[in-house]
C-alpha cells in the first residue's frame, strides 16, 4: 500500500497534520514512538489554547484519542522510530525499526529534545523544580527566586518570562560573554529584579523532594557559589530529532530542517516539515500545530495539482 502522505511525529504538529489530512481524506500513515512531544513531561500546561490546565500525559492522551477518530484516514503506527528513508521515483520509502512503509509525500514532524543538564542532581529533580520550558512552567513559580541556565536569546526570552511571575532572576552564563543579542541583554539585565553572572560552570543541583539550590563554579577563581533557588530553567540549546533524514533535504547548522515559511516545504520536492525539527525561530506547542496545518495545506494542493 501507498500511502498519501507519511506523517513522522505526533508531537502537536503531527497530530494537527494528521486530523487534517484525514478530514481531506487523504490516505496517512502517522509513524511515532509516543504521542505528545516534549511537554510529556510537564506536569501542568497553562498555555495550550482553549484548555487552561491540562497535564502533559492528558494532552498526550487527548492527541492520541483525537487522530484515532480518524481511523478510517489514519494509520497510527506507535511505539516505532524511523530509520532511514529513501527517494523513490513515485515518492519515497520509509524504513522503521519493525517494517517499511510507501508514501507519495512526506511532512516530518519530528521535533527536537532540549539539551539536558549533566550534573549531579540534575536528574532527579527534573519536574520537581528542574525544567525545561518557562514557558510551559513559569506561573508555578509565582514570586519565588529562580535561575535561568544558559545566556543566549532563549535564556534571555525565559528571563523575560519569567519576570512577569518570579520574585527574582538570576542568569548564569558559562562564558565571558553572553550569546544572546546585545539589545535583549541590555533590556533584560536593566531590570531590577534580574541579576546576571559570567563565567559559571553548573556543578550540581541540590533539593529534597524539589529543587533547594544550585551550586556553580566561577571559572575565573575556580570557587564554587550555591545559590538558593526553588526553580531552575534550563536553556542551554534543542537537538533536533532529524539524524534519520541522512542527506535527504537540507538542514542548517543545528541539523533543523530548512524550509520555505510560506509553505513549510522542504529542499526536496514532495516533502514539507514543521515545528521544532524545523529551522523557525519560535519553539511552542500552538506554533507546532498551526504550522504542520498549514503543510497539510499545501501538502494536499500539490498531491492534487502536481505544483
Amino acid at each position: 500500500m501507498t500511502y498519501d502522505v507519511i506523517i513522522i511525529g505526533a508531537g502537536p504538529g503531527g497530530t494537527a497534520a494528521a486530523v487534517y489530512s484525514a478530514r481531506k481524506q487523504l490516505k496517512t500513515l502517522l509513524i511515532c514512538k509516543e504521542f505528545g512531544g516534549q511537554s510529556i513531561v510537564s506536569e501542568d500546561i497553562q498555555n495550550w489554547i482553549g484548555t487552561p490546565s491540562i497535564s502533559g500525559i492528558a494532552l498526550a492522551k487527548a492527541f492520541k484519542d483525537h487522530v484515532a477518530k480518524y481511523a478510517d484516514f489514519v494509520t497510527i503506527q506507535e511505539g516505532v522510530w524511523v530509520e532511514n528513508i529513501e527517494h523513490t521515483e513515485v515518492g519515497f520509502t520509509v524504513k522503521t525499526n519493525k517494517e517499511t512503509f510507501s508514501g507519495r509525500s512526506l511532512l516530518i514532524t519530528s521535533g527536537s529534545t532540549r539539551r539536558k543538564l549533566a550534573v549531579p542532581g540534575a536528574d532527579t529533580f527534573e519536574n520537581k523544580g528542574l525544567t525545561y520550558c518557562a514557558s510551559c512552567d513559569g506561573p508555578l513559580f509565582s514570586e519565588q527566586d529562580v535561575v535561568v541556565v544558559g545566556g543566549g536569546n532563549a535564556g534571555f526570552e525565559s528571563a523575560a518570562q519569567l519576570l512577569a511571575y518570579c520574585k527574582s532572576v538570576t542568569i548564569l552564563q558559562h562564558g565571558d560573554r553572553y550569546k544572546a543579542d546585545e539589545i535583549t541583554v541590555a533590556k533584560v539585565l536593566a531590570h531590577p529584579n534580574v541579576k546576571g553572572i559570567l563565567n559559571t560552570e553548573i556543578v550540581e543541583v541540590k533539593g529534597d523532594k524539589f529543587v533547594t539550590g544550585i551550586v556553580y563554579e566561577d571559572t575565573t577563581t575556580n570557587e564554587k557559589h550555591e545559590l538558593p533557588v526553588t526553580g531552575i530553567f534550563v536553556e542551554i540549546g534543542l537537538v533536533p530529532s532529524t539524524d534519520f533524514l541522512g542527506t535527504l533535504v537540507e538542514v542548517d547548522t543545528y541539523r533543523r530542517i530548512k524550509i520555505d515559511p510560506w509553505t513549510q516545504r522542504a529542499s526536496l520536492l514532495g516533502v514539507w516539515a514543521a515545528g521544532d525539527c524545523s529551522n523557525i525561530k519560535y519553539h511552542q506547542n500552538n506554533i507546532a500545530a498551526g504550522d504542520a496545518v498549514r503543510a497539510i495545506e499545501d501538502l494536499y494542493l500539490y498531491l492534487k495539482t502536481g505544483k
